[in-house]
């Protein structure tokens, strides 16, 4: 019997909520585990206990600031702290220069639609952008070679499709993006901590992510990952105290810039969720990103193989190098569908017109077949 190269019953153990579900949805938000449940608690204590503690409170915002650098193979210093994706992605946007011979930003559909409203937004500031098409579920290399060219600042290219769960080859949209001189955005919330990711190598100039997904973490906080060098060309417009050279400065007056990415930082720091982000993030690296990709794409493989088994129709690609954990299957009433699942303890996620199954390292293939099987049945039900 296939089984991962860590104790998973030993991880299964630490996420409480496995004693009575089966969580599917790691593509929309993790379940709660005992790391990430102390590390809620230790903040409330130290509210409760000391009133205000921001030296504390800093210092553990710059550790999560760390392990997520660390997550990815980069540096602190290259890493800015967000809100969201949403505020990543529109901090990156609003410190570019669209007027300066370079316009256009490409994008692809397959973007999730907060990444697209930013671009989309920059058009009142001289950006023009344009699309590059998703098809039955996929984003084809050909097609961002049509789109890209010497007019393009900047290309925005998902990781992974939150719809389809199709992973998108980074490193050769990069080689596309760079050889006509443009940029490189990389969301990849879709996939962070299924699999072993090397910003640097990725050949991205930004990548982003939020914590609530694959990451074992809440909504909150994201994090962005400037290329080094790189930082110094932005002057972001949405800006915040905390992207100052010195925050504790309080000049109003004065516009400087932190070093690094940290001028990408924003307002006050999202505090408590820092605590639980670098929890989940210390443990998925305690395990291992090789061994979580290799147990993760098993799953997502018997996703696909138990779908078609069953008849399902599965939307997006089903060959394991291609795809995320997440496996999306045809379902007319999705979200009547993800309701029917929660009344059997089932937590899948329904996106459109699919119903989305995401497993993640904890899951097991029983949890995989039952999800199936529960699928199956609700899909054949008369409407």
């Amino acid at each position: 019997m296939i089984a991962p190269s860590y104790d998973l019953d030993a991880v299964r153990s630490e996420i409480p909520i496995l004693r009575t579900h089966v969580p599917v949805n790691n593509c929309s938000q993790a379940p709660q585990s005992r790391a990430t449940r102390e590390a809620a608690d230790q903040y409330l204590a130290s509210w409760n206990e000391a009133g205000m503690d921001w030296d504390a409170w800093i210092g553990e915002t710059d550790a999560a600031r760390a392990e997520f650098a660390a997550l990815i193979g980069a540096e602190a210093d290259d890493v800015a702290v967000a809100t969201s994706v949403s505020q990543a992605t529109a901090s990156v946007a609003s410190g570019l220069d669209y007027r300066a011979g370079r316009s256009q930003v490409v994008a692809s559909a397959a973007e999730f639609p907060t990444v697209g409203h930013v671009w989309l937004a920059q058009e009142r500031f001289g950006a023009k952008v344009r699309w590059v098409p998703e098809r039955d579920g996929r984003v084809l290399l050909e097609d961002y070679e049509s789109a890209i060219d010497e007019k393009t600042l900047i290309v925005s290219a998902c990781r992974g499709y939150y719809q389809s769960g199709f992973k998108q080859d980074v490193s050769r949209i990069a080689e596309l993006a760079h050889a006509s001189g443009a940029l490189l955005f990389v969301d990849a919330y879709q996939t962070l901590g299924s699999e072993p990711f090397n910003a640097i190598d990725s050949g991205a100039d930004f990548v982003a992510s939020g914590n609530l997904k694959f990451l074992m973490g809440i909504p909150g906080i994201a994090f962005l990952w400037v290329r080094p060098g790189l930082a110094e060309r932005l002057q972001p417009a949405i800006t915040g105290w905390f992207g100052r050279e010195n925050p504790f400065a309080f000049d109003a007056t004065r516009l400087d810039w932190g070093a690094g990415a940290r001028r990408l930082d924003l307002g006050t720091p999202p505090i408590l969720p820092a605590y639980i982000a670098r929890a989940g993030m210390h443990w998925l690296r305690e395990i291992g990103l090789d061994a979580i990709g290799a147990w993760t794409s098993h799953l997502g493989q018997r996703c696909v193989e138990g779908a078609l088994e069953r008849g399902l129709t599965v939307f997006g690609p089903t060959a394991a190098e291609e795809k995320a954990p997440t496996t999306s299957i045809v379902c007319e009433h999705s979200h009547a569908v993800e309701a029917a699942l929660r009344e059997q303890n089932i937590i899948a996620s329904a996106r459109g017109p699919v119903i989305r199954i995401a497993p993640h390292f904890y899951n097991t293939i029983d949890d995989v077949d039952r999800a199936l099987d529960a699928v199956a049945h609700e899909i054949r039900q008369p409407a």
